[in-house]
């Protein structure tokens, strides 16, 4: 679709119900979505290429504004961008997973109409069908503060995405198959840093300047630590929340996860190494980048410094330490701490086990006995059409069942604004890491062993970080408390890609009655049709 074509789409769309006041700009984007040639490890693969960067481009923008992404797919299979900790708030239509957005075709194009309502902070999207994750499309957002509305930090000199994960070399085609024969994927073979092996990145520093860092892990399997020679990071930002202003000499970013650290370079000009390595690994995976100051007298020396390696306590002590800011700013005026969570009752509590095993002599995975597997037609679009038979309600149970893995198509439902208690059991002995779409949530408390009421004494109720991705260590629990205050369908999923693959992950529900546009948007006009929803109309101008 050529730019002015969507710019009419979007002026049909506004002029019929209000996305925003008139007051929140636009902002255009024109993507083109190819299959490209790859060396990031040093040997040719096949790379998911976005107006031909590797990784995508980043996506500026400011509190509240539109996004008008038109995503047109020049590869040879169904394609879906999804943006991870973009809350879509009113229109899990424009989510980008399957189980909400119908898949754009080879040679088709479609039109994100996003906008990033109260939201601050730093994310990223990714391709969300096929394993295509593991062949790049992925690229960082971030969203910054409305110009009166104060940030607890000075304007660093410079602002950079870093994007980091774990890599393999063969192609995400290959990949799949293995996945799709029942046999799990082996040890990853590097770690990238903004798309580059080891030595392959850097970043141009001027001595005595401090400079803001927004790092994700969009890798596929480990998480991951980060540091640079020499220098402390000061964490300021945790997926949309300003944290405590806590210094660190190296952080922890699990699967998913996004964060913003500043640094100052105020040490004699020189290079210095960027590290990151795979953390609970034996054995760790390393990688580098190069911090460059603009005056150095020499390149990097000694060897990298190290970092942690399986130690988990160390971990879940960082974790701990990471708070909100309660007397900053977030998107809004007012401070972080006027919403007093700890204060308000639970209506519910659901328990959330993760689990391995095989069905049919293949590899699968499971969130409370159920994994699950993609319906013919996504589900919103079912709810949206009322087409019986594409799911059930109450397909996932609240609590774990201790029974053998079973597939289906997991919903369970949730009431519109009520205030909720997840906790994710992990009784297996790797780290796991959950996201959810469309909210921020509250990380009360995460402790080893068996979770028990007896559990939320220990838990924090006053400055708990509020984030939209979080990890359960080996053998432990992660409590979180959400207020269910987004209507939609929304992916609760592992982060481990290849356990969302095969089925760790499920929707939630989130339902209401009402058909007020306060409350939900009607379907996009523009929205594609698929499965058994096809040929239906989406509403009438």
């Amino acid at each position: 679709m050529p730019l002015h074509s969507a710019v009419a789409l979007i002026c049909a769309t506004v002029s019929l119900f209000v996305i925003a006041g008139a007051e929140d700009p636009y902002r255009f984007f024109n993507w083109n979505v190819t299959y490209g040639d790859i060396f990031p490890l040093g040997v040719r693969q096949t790379g998911i290429l976005i107006n031909g960067q590797f990784p995508g481009p980043d996506i500026h923008s400011v509190t509240n504004d539109n996004l008008i992404i038109n995503v047109f797919n020049s590869l040879n299979e169904p394609f879906l961008l999804s943006w991870n900790g973009v809350q879509n708030r009113r229109n899990s239509y424009e989510d980008g997973v399957y189980g909400t957005t119908c898949p754009i075709p080879p040679g088709k194009n479609f039109t994100y109409i996003l906008q990033v309502k109260d939201q601050i902070g730093s994310f990223y999207y990714f391709p969300s069908l096929g394993f295509h994750k593991a062949a790049g499309g992925f690229g960082g957002i971030r969203i910054l503060s409305r110009p009166r509305i104060p940030v607890p930090f000075p304007d660093p000199a410079g602002d950079y995405t870093v994007l980091i994960g774990d890599w393999y070399k063969a192609n995400h085609t290959d990949l799949r198959a293995q996945l799709d024969s029942g046999r799990k994927l082996p040890f990853p073979d590097g770690i990238l840093i903004n798309g580059r092996g080891p030595g392959g990145a850097s970043f141009n520093v001027e001595q005595g300047k401090t400079y803001r860092l927004r790092i994700s892990n969009v890798g596929l399997q480990n998480s991951l630590n980060f540091r640079i020679q020499n220098h402390k990071l000061k964490l300021v930002e945790v997926e949309g929340t300003h944290t405590l202003q806590t210094t660190y000499s190296s952080i922890d970013l699990h699967l998913g996860q996004s964060m913003s650290v500043l640094f100052t370079a105020d040490q004699p000009a020189q290079d210095y190494y960027i590290v990151v390595s795979s953390r609970f690994t034996n054995p760790v995976l390393t990688s580098t980048a190069t911090l460059r100051y603009s005056n150095s007298a020499g390149p990097v020396s000694g060897p990298p410094p190290g970092g942690p390696t399986i130690q988990v306590d160390w971990s879940l002590n960082q974790a701990r330490s990471i708070r909100t800011n309660l007397t900053a700013s977030g998107p809004r005026p007012n401070p972080q701490g006027s919403y007093h969570y700890g204060l308000i009752n639970t209506t519910r509590t659901i328990r959330l086990a993760n689990s391995a095993g095989q069905v049919n002599g293949k590899q699968r995975y499971a969130v409370n006995s159920v994994s699950f597997v993609p319906a013919d037609t996504p589900l919103k679009l079912a709810d949206f059409f009322k087409i019986d038979g594409v799911y059930r309600i109450g397909s996932i149970s609240d609590n774990p069942t201790g029974g053998g893995i079973y597939l289906d198509t997991s919903v369970m439902n949730s009431d519109y604004r009520s205030f909720i208690e997840i906790v994710f059991q992990n009784d297996e002995d790797i780290v796991q890491s959950w996201h959810l779409d469309g909210y921020s949530f509250f990380v009360v408390g995460m402790d080893g062993g068996q979770w028990t009421a007896a559990s939320r004494n220990g838990y924090n109720l006053r400055d708990a970080v509020s984030r939209c991705t979080t990890q359960v260590y080996p053998k432990s629990w992660t409590a979180i408390y959400v207020a269910l205050d987004n209507v939609g369908m929304w992916n609760l999923r592992s982060e481990y890609w290849a356990r969302q693959y095969l089925g760790q992950q499920f929707y939630l529900r989130v339902f209401t009655t009402s058909t007020s546009l306060r409350d939900e948007y009607p379907i996009p006009k523009n929205a594609l049709l698929c499965g058994r929803a096809s040929g239906r109309r989406t509403r009438p101008l």
